[in-house]
């Protein structure tokens, strides 16, 4: 007699990972066949607390708070366009549209995600305008699994709510990491009077026009938003502590060393002992993790942007039914996101045995100090800058998936280079994939 075993799962946001785990949970082909009488069906409910898809993707004007006084989740500006070549952001079984270039703007990523939910007819598992308040591991005897999840969210529509609670066998957590700006502290900046934002508030640059502007970081936002500053700024600086930038910049665009200390009235001075009047300076320095909402009981902690325990920076080793999606930095987001979805549901499906909690810590701790040993430091501790597609392939092998393709790697690796080299001209490019389709042509 055949026998359906139903997984109930909590899905925490609907940006491209939350809309990726509804696809492959709850999408075409959503029901396995296991053995000759056992089938696994998946339950998943994604819970939302905007009123659309799309995560930070979802462009705002708004800073600060929205008109329900929760904090604005996008860091998107206006005028952003992606740094990543479409072929290489691509969920692998739905490519962007062929008439639009290889360096995309942010409205187009944002359709691509609306036209993925609608492609695969997810949007009705979504509760919008549902913000997650608490995520707690109860134990259950007889349960699916060791235990079920208490996931209790709240209206953002209404004050008064004071939340509902549902029970769940599996948890995915994906709500991004580009919401809680990093704001370092500088020595003096109670003295200085220019205009101090950080980049998460950023979203167009006509007020710099004829200004002077430190950007303190040389990441994406701090390079990208450098040259958009040059366009309408008298002078940009950009200070940092890494080698100088390879690239060609704008006339008007210098680098410096990191910021020493703040002055009246608005002075800063760099760690060289030069110093410059600026009338803004522009924190482009990061963001942190915040996983506020999960329970001490969930056993996950966060020391200087390094999230344990998770295996394979996604299983939480305590309680392996809690995946966390993205924690990784440097990293081509959907294609990433699709390889480590695909890697849990086998795990949920139980295709895929993990290994003991004790070996699963041990594989952790061999990845943070090989990590120390290539002369990262800790908080870099899921960066996975010259291991990404290593990492996605042995993911997809453990898992009894398909690797991304091999065109992705080429593509990406080839646009690190140029990215690093013409910084002003890269996004000018244009790709398609070759005949044999393991490669790239540039057009």
């Amino acid at each position: 007699m055949s026998r359906m075993q139903v997984i109930r799962v909590a899905i925490i946001g609907a940006g491209g990972g939350g809309l990726c785990a509804l696809r492959h949970l709850m999408g075409p082909r959503s029901i396995k066949e296991l053995n000759g009488d056992h089938h696994v069906q998946f339950e998943a409910v994604c819970f939302e607390q905007a009123a659309k898809v799309g995560g930070t993707w979802a462009y705002t004007d708004r800073v600060g708070t929205d008109e329900y006084g929760n904090n604005i989740h996008s860091s998107m500006y206006k005028h952003l366009k992606t740094n990543l070549p479409k072929q290489c952001m691509a969920f692998p079984e739905f490519p962007f549209p062929d008439d639009i270039p290889s360096y995309i703007k942010h409205q187009d990523v944002q359709k691509y995600l609306e036209d993925y939910a609608d492609s695969f007819g997810i949007l009705k598992y979504i509760q919008f305008h549902r913000k997650v308040q608490n995520i707690k591991p109860v134990h259950v005897a007889g349960s699916l699994f060791d235990l079920k999840w208490e996931v209790t969210t709240s209206s953002v529509l209404d004050s008064q709510d004071r939340g509902e609670t549902e029970s769940f066998d599996a948890v995915i957590v994906c709500n991004g990491n580009y919401a809680i700006p990093s704001v370092p502290t500088l020595v003096g900046e109670e003295l200085f009077e220019g205009h101090i934002m950080h980049s998460h508030n950023y979203r167009k640059p006509d007020s710099f026009k004829d200004k002077v502007v430190v950007i303190l970081g040389a990441n994406s936002s701090g390079q990208d938003i450098a040259l958009e500053l040059s366009a309408v700024a008298k002078k940009v600086y950009i200070s940092h502590k890494k080698s100088p930038l390879k690239s060609r910049l704008p006339d008007n665009v210098e680098q410096k060393p990191g910021i020493e200390r703040l002055d009246a009235p608005a002075t800063v001075t760099f760690s060289d002992g030069t110093s410059v009047h600026a009338d803004s300076l522009m924190l482009c320095t990061g963001y942190h993790y915040d996983y506020s909402f999960l329970a001490p009981e969930c056993g996950v902690e966060v020391d200087d942007y390094r999230v344990t325990p998770m295996y394979k920076h996604l299983i939480n080793t305590k309680y392996p039914s809690l995946a966390i999606v993205g924690i990784c930095k440097r990293i081509v987001p959907f294609p990433f996101f699709d390889i480590q979805i695909r890697f849990f549901r086998a795990i949920l499906e139980g295709s895929l045995v993990l290994p003991s909690e004790a070996a699963m810590n041990e594989d952790i701790e061999q990845d943070y100090l090989s990590r120390l040993d290539r002369g990262r430091p800790h908080r870099y501790s899921h960066e996975m800058t010259g291991c990404m597609f290593e990492y996605l392939n042995e993911l997809a092998d453990m898992a009894g998936t398909e690797r991304i393709p091999k065109m992705y790697e080429s593509i990406y690796d080839f646009a690190a280079i140029q990215r690093r080299t013409n910084l002003m001209n890269y996004k000018k490019m244009n790709f398609a994939p070759n005949e044999s389709g393991d490669g790239y042509m540039i057009l």
